[in-house]
């Protein structure tokens, strides 16, 4: 006989997993995540705020870890006593922005001081790298332009630039790699276009060379990958997903056989969502589950900004406040 749960999001299953999950902290998971934790904050917390659960966690004490991972220099830890990247910072805004905390933010200290300081982790030729150590992504292109339009002060670095770089590293099939000339991959091709949406700069883009690239990302299962030949991930129904929404064509693809893909990577009896059917759950595939099915406007979930990561209301009380 069939589930009649199997086509259905079991929504309190996951907010109890992911409070659970936060309280095993010994566990092995735990342990090897531990300098990850503001990124695990930010997928279960967001995850619970789309899921219209955030009250069930204590704000202050959050928001209180969050600010002990800050460093001297302004910028972020994954965790207490670790070091500051990029990475971890941008996490840490998105928390405060969640909890309409930002106002606890030395914002000029986030974004302009020495060691992690975002303007100064600009390149001259636009770029900019993770931390002192100077690797360089577009991943990090996004995350200092999401960063700092969410803290107001997109000023501080040079748009122009930043935007020139991230065009630089379009290829031949309309897609973005990590640095000029490497491969298209669906998560780079989300920062890029999440980073050119964020300054007004989607006319850069091949909406329909790009847009054909994408759709060829679901397969037979309805699950998307991240390149050709790929198995699909439930992951890249944020990454895939989101860039086809915000350049326009999220239509040229088949959005019901996504939405039981996602479904279908449940574990419908102890909370969670994995990677693919039958695996493992963790954090990081509930919140990219969640996340895909609130674009894909799954009802129930609270919609989702694609191009910042948090959901719209968020976004809009940020964005529309002086």
């Amino acid at each position: 006989l069939l589930d009649p749960m199997a086509d259905k999001l079991a929504a309190d299953k996951h907010v109890r997993y992911i409070l659970m999950a936060e309280k095993k902290k010994e566990s092995f998971e735990s342990v090897v995540m531990d300098h990850l934790r503001m990124n695990g904050a930010y997928w279960g917390l967001t995850t619970l705020d789309l899921l219209e659960k955030l009250g069930s966690v204590s704000v202050d004490e959050v928001v209180s870890w969050v600010m002990t991972c800050q460093h001297e220099s302004g910028g972020f830890a994954g965790n207490t006593g670790h070091d500051p990247h990029i990475l971890y910072t941008l996490s840490a805004v998105q928390i405060l922005a969640l909890f309409d905390k930002l106002n606890i933010l030395d914002v000029g200290k986030v974004s302009n001081l020495h060691k992690l300081d975002i303007a100064k982790l600009q390149n001259e030729d636009g770029s900019f790298s993770g931390d002192m150590w100077g690797e360089v992504d577009t991943r990090f292109s996004y995350i200092a332009i999401c960063c700092l339009s969410i803290l107001k002060c997109l000023d501080k670095i040079n748009v122009d630039k930043a935007v020139d770089y991230i065009v630089s590293c379009k290829n031949l099939d309309g897609g973005f790699g990590c640095t000029p000339g490497a491969e298209s991959h669906a998560g780079q091709i989300f920062c890029c276009v999440g980073a050119l949406a964020i300054t007004g700069s989607l006319h850069r883009v091949d909406k329909d060379l790009l847009g054909w690239w994408l759709c060829e990302r679901q397969v037979k299962s309805g699950g998307l990958n991240g390149r050709p030949e790929k198995q699909p991930d439930v992951c890249y129904s944020w990454w895939v997903l989101s860039s086809l929404i915000m350049i326009d064509r999220v239509h040229w693809i088949d959005k019901a056989k996504l939405v039981k893909f996602i479904l279908d990577c449940q574990d419908m009896e102890n909370g969670g969502i994995s990677d693919r059917p039958d695996d493992a759950v963790d954090i990081f595939h509930t919140y990219f589950g969640v996340a895909g099915l609130s674009l894909l406007e799954y009802p129930g979930v609270k919609p989702i900004d694609p191009a910042y990561a948090l959901p719209v209301d968020v976004i809009n009380r940020i964005l529309l406040t002086n």
